[in-house]
């Protein structure tokens, strides 16, 4: 075989993980998360200035929060459940020494009844950034580290059902975007129905004119591609762009705060005709790919489906968590409700794994879009959860400089100190890929074809390979957060 056909083949025809794997996998960023902020903390405590010297920002985010994950998908996969176990331990023995020493010196240490009273600032939802960071930067981690063998195959792609790590963040990507929209956020339609429309369908040609060039590049260059992905023709980007133009008319004529049911109606009329029609054997078992369009495109025109319904929930899920709320009681009872969510799902998913089908990312079905969000409640409630820590922490030790976290409301609260949390918002890596996460998905899909046309990716050692991923990733972040710093952001509309 060829060399293309050779890594073609190295990512077909795989079956994924188990469900509890997917999710362990996700409690290892809030960990990261958690270290990061604890560290940050304890360096104040022992200072008593600023975090850190502006020139160490990037090196400890990367390190701390960029590091552990491409090691997770690689060398430590095989005892993810070890590492994790790891870093809660440096967690909590961090948590322990922060709430010791407050002990010792402070007698009026805040009591866990006082901090649940605490007033929380509300200019944005961290976890929610956190939520759609990560799932870039796992994504951005993926494109690149499947095409090595030290990448574990149960975590790539499934053919045709199973759940894979990278199955998971392709709905998780699609419903971290709906998390954010303009519905989502309650942005009122202003003027004519259509002129709305109508800007929405301009809104999206960036992701048109990405989808088009990605598929010139691929063709002209005979880059591998995984053609039961997608299509011949077809790719994420188109996905993206469909999905969000859809959705947008949907949610003209129908009311948001219900888009819990239309995302249920529309996923289950799909595995309706899925099992009652021929529709089924069409994605899965037509292989005549020369005959027209809809036969060289099936899985990525039908997936859209899918994709549309995942796209309703999280607008609903959006609109609870952006909800007006100003008490830590008040968001540790979200959290609960989405956690709560999550139980749901995944029960939901149980029952239809049982009585209708599995997991199938090719044709989105039914259970893949139970499973993608459900997966994703349960990440997301996992990020705030360690944000929650991380307040009472700050409570705890008066150290407030912890950026991509809450903020408590302080009486003392001066132009200094505000100055001192702006800036310690202004070098984080977080930070910087939350202001230009589509130029990061691109600048991630550029390096890596870059990166296999210079390098034989399957015939690397496993050191080799990792050191390739996280010089790979240092120079996706170097550069997003470049410019950052230089207060860039990047515009296609």
């Amino acid at each position: 075989m060829s060399q293309k056909e050779v890594k073609e083949a190295f990512v077909s025809n795989l079956n994924g993980t188990s469900l509890q794997e997917v999710a362990l996998g996700s409690c290892l960023a809030p960990i990261c998360v958690l270290n990061r902020g604890l560290m940050l903390i304890l360096y104040q405590q022992a200072k008593g200035t600023q975090p850190l010297p502006l020139v160490f920002h990037l090196f400890l985010d990367f390190t701390v929060l960029i590091f552990p994950l491409v090691l997770s998908c690689t060398v430590f996969s095989s005892i993810l459940h070890q590492v994790i176990l790891s870093l809660t331990f440096v967690s909590a023995s961090m948590f322990w020494c922060i709430y010791r020493s407050d002990s010792h010196s402070s007698p009026q240490h805040p009591k866990t009844s006082t901090f649940l009273q605490s007033r929380i600032q509300v200019n944005q939802v961290p976890f929610v950034t956190l939520f759609r960071v990560f799932i870039n930067v796992k994504t951005a981690i993926s494109i690149l580290a499947v095409d090595f063998a030290v990448f574990p195959r149960r975590y790539a792609k499934t053919e045709t059902y199973g759940t894979g790590v990278m199955d998971f963040g392709v709905g998780a990507f699609v419903f971290s975007n709906a998390l954010v929209c303009p519905e989502a956020r309650r942005k009122n339609i202003s003027g004519c129905k259509m002129n709305y429309i109508t800007k929405q369908l301009l809104s999206v040609w960036p992701l048109v004119v990405l989808g088009m060039g990605r598929l010139v590049s691929v063709k002209m260059s005979g880059y591998h591609e995984h053609v039961t992905e997608y299509g011949i023709h077809w790719n994420f980007f188109f996905t993206l762009a469909i999905v969000r133009v859809v959705a947008s008319v949907l949610l003209v004529v129908l009311p948001a705060r219900r888009s819990w049911f239309f995302a249920l109606l529309i996923c289950g009329i799909y595995q309706l005709f899925l099992e009652r029609t021929a529709l089924k054997g069409f994605i899965i078992h037509n292989n005549d790919r020369e005959k027209d369009f809809l036969h060289a495109n099936k899985e990525g025109i039908f997936s859209v489906v899918g994709y549309v319904a995942i796209y309703m929930a999280g607008v609903q899920v959006g609109l609870y968590v952006m909800q007006p709320r100003s008490h830590v009681r008040e968001w540790l009872k979200a959290l609960f409700i989405l956690l709560l969510g999550s139980s749901m799902l995944y029960a939901a998913l149980y029952i239809c794994q049982t009585l209708v089908e599995p997991v199938s990312r090719r044709s989105a079905n039914l259970p893949f879009c139970l499973w993608s969000v459900a997966q994703s409640l349960f990440f997301i409630s996992c990020l705030g959860i360690a944000d929650m820590v991380l307040l009472f922490s700050k409570r705890t030790s008066g150290c407030h400089f912890v950026p991509s976290s809450w903020k408590l409301q302080r009486k003392d609260s001066n132009s200094v100190t505000d100055k001192e949390s702006i800036e310690s918002e202004r070098f984080c890596l977080v930070q910087a890929v939350s202001r230009n996460q589509l130029l990061f998905f691109i600048f991630a899909n550029i390096m890596t074809g870059l990166t296999n046309s210079l390098v034989e990716t399957l015939s690397c050692s496993s050191s080799f390979s990792v050191c390739v991923l996280l010089l790979y990733m240092f120079m996706n972040c170097f550069v997003i957060y470049a410019l950052h710093l230089c207060g860039i952001t990047v515009k296609f509309w």
